[in-house]
């Protein structure tokens, strides 16, 4: 019997097995059509069924009200960053510079029109989210990255903002509750909390469109997909059908409201050994820890042990802990389907390194 591992990865991330289950079902007959879900049409009332419900169980678990759409895209969060300029950006906008894929928006929009941070981490190597910054009335609007997947700091509350807010909610989407009403567009890829890797969804205040005067090619336009009910071009099915299995398990769980108290308690029981364990310390300053990405590196002195470490936790059947390259150390990715048992199974693991370091 292999051994039982227990996957971190930042992303693609863990799914449900139950999702993977039913995946596996449809690629030898997807919904009772006798065709596999790889070569189903995409022009098909079992497909709209899909697409149906995966629209509403967006609408339902996240509580968005009819002011607002879903759509589902390809060309990940990073093709995001384009539309967000093409569609909102007229004069200026606003970013706030929490680590790199919040840098890698602002990029993008700086080369649609005027667009600047208006707060930064940088200094510190974003180990914390910037605080003390105001917000002008004068902006198109503030974009932000509410978790940072690199540097372990997330945004836990709805910002009030008196210009339109946008947010890229990538790697935190769906494992809270969030108050959409406040947003004019949250986005973000799939494959770290409602996916696999290959659609992205876009959550759109629908009468926030429409008032750049630019023109916007077809396929950057919102209201297009909007308007085609995500199907102006051939979907990615796999991917949407995966996120509709994943949504549907949220939901039986009890919906946004029971995994956010699930990955509190996940984060607090890792950041509790983090804190007591003599080997390790923490990256990013408490108050802005993310419940998300876990990251940490060995405490001044033990640095020697990193490589040590890794291959122990990998012997143990910890899978996807070694940290990004830019901060180095640790990094355990606890999204929505990593259980309480991976977490204490990775807590045990360090414990039982220290037993043998300390």
């Amino acid at each position: 019997m292999p051994k039982k591992v227990h996957v971190f990865n930042a992303g693609p991330c863990l799914l449900p097995q139950v999702a993977i289950d039913h995946a596996k079902a449809a690629l030898d007959d997807f919904a009772g059509t006798g065709v596999s879900l790889l070569s189903i049409s995409h022009r098909t009332k079992e497909w709209d069924a899909v697409m149906d419900e995966c629209r509403s169980l967006w609408h339902e678990l996240l509580h968005i009200p009819d002011t607002h759409e879903v759509v589902f895209l390809g060309g990940g969060a990073s093709l995001q960053f384009l539309y967000v300029a093409m569609n909102y950006l007229e004069k200026k906008a606003a970013y706030l510079d929490t680590g790199v894929w919040a840098g890698k928006a602002l990029k993008e929009a700086q080369g649609i029109g005027e667009a600047y941070a208006i707060a930064s981490s940088k200094d510190r190597n974003y180990c914390y989210i910037p605080k003390g910054w105001t917000i002008p009335t004068d902006i198109d609007y503030l974009h932000i990255t509410t978790n940072n997947t690199i540097y372990g700091t997330e945004i836990l509350k709805d910002i009030d903002s008196p210009v339109p807010l946008i947010a890229d909610m990538s790697s935190d989407i769906m494992s809270r509750p969030v108050d959409v009403s406040k947003y004019d567009l949250i986005y973000g890829g799939a494959q770290k909390n409602v996916g696999p890797a290959g659609v992205i969804f876009a959550i759109v205040r629908k009468d926030s469109l429409g008032r750049v005067s630019r023109h916007i090619p077809t396929m950057l336009d919102y209201r297009v997909h909007i308007d085609k009910l995500s199907m102006f071009n051939t979907p990615p099915v796999f991917s949407i059908f995966i996120m509709n299995e994943t949504l549907k398990w949220l939901k039986s769980i009890g919906g946004v409201e029971a995994i956010c108290e699930i990955n509190r308690k996940k984060a607090d029981t890792l950041y509790a050994e983090i804190d007591r364990n003599s080997l390790f310390t923490g990256t990013a300053d408490r108050e802005d820890r993310s419940r998300m990405n876990v990251c940490f590196v060995m405490a001044p002195g033990k640095e020697g042990l990193q490589d040590s470490f890794l291959s122990f936790a990998k012997e143990a059947g910890m899978v996807g802990i070694k940290g990004h390259r830019s901060v180095g150390g640790f990094r355990a990715s606890i999204y929505n389907a990593c259980t309480q048992e991976d977490v204490q199974a990775l807590v045990d693991c360090m414990k039982e390194f220290e037993r043998i370091n300390g």
